[in-house]
């Protein structure tokens, strides 16, 4: 777990900390192919910093992980002190449940106890949505797509529908993979999820969609 902290100019407030924000998900957090400078955190990192705020990054991005796995290292990664503990979350998992076959009940059940110990700690979070591919049935699509919504209403978060939203299926925005989004890619994602992260920093919470 590596924190960076984004230091303003003369805009940002000295007497202040910078906000903590937690990116709590797999390989699409991790910048899974891509060098660090143009993988996902970073990237989010310098628009953050472009449009005028401050942010202490907690990169949290695993490649590989399930919902699962998130789950359990969950209080590792929130195992510090009060100085420590993240101001707001985003979090990313369950493209891997698709991948290895889980059925989306349980990737339910381990998103719902991910937010619900957010929730206990008073931590906003952003929840990020991902879509399973149309070759699993229309009957495993409906079921897991419709996790997202629903937890993001019952735990009173915001949500972010897709987290691949006008990258997914374009071949000059991924890598050979058809997966992973390349830096124009991770460019045009962080263009779209901008402000719903700058909203969530900002206490501007939108109603779940």
């Amino acid at each position: 777990m590596l924190a960076v902290v984004v230091a303003l100019g003369p805009a940002a407030a000295a007497d202040k900390a910078p906000p903590r924000l937690l990116l709590l998900g797999d390989s699409l957090f991790a910048g899974y192919g891509l060098p660090r400078a143009e993988a996902f955190p970073a990237r989010l990192q310098a628009a953050l910093q472009e449009s005028g705020m401050a942010v202490s990054l907690i990169e949290a991005g695993v490649s590989g992980d399930t919902s699962a796995g998130g789950l359990a290292r969950l209080p590792w990664v929130l195992g510090g002190g009060p100085e420590q503990q993240p101001d707001a979350a985003l979090v990313e998992l369950g493209g891997n449940d698709v991948l290895r076959g889980f059925v989306p009940a349980t990737t339910e059940a381990n998103l719902d106890r991910i937010l619900a110990t957010f929730g206990e700690r008073h931590i906003p979070v952003l929840l990020v949505g991902m879509r399973a591919p149309p070759n699993l049935g229309a009957d495993y699509v409906k079921a897991f797509e419709a996790i997202f919504p629903r937890l993001a209403k019952k735990h009173g978060v915001p949500l972010y529908p897709f987290f691949l939203e006008g990258v997914a299926g374009n071949p000059a925005l991924n890598q050979p993979d058809g997966i992973h989004p390349n830096a124009a890619g991770v460019q045009v994602i962080v263009g779209r999820i901008l402000p719903d992260v700058r909203a969530l920093l900002a206490g501007r919470q939108a109603p779940p969609g």
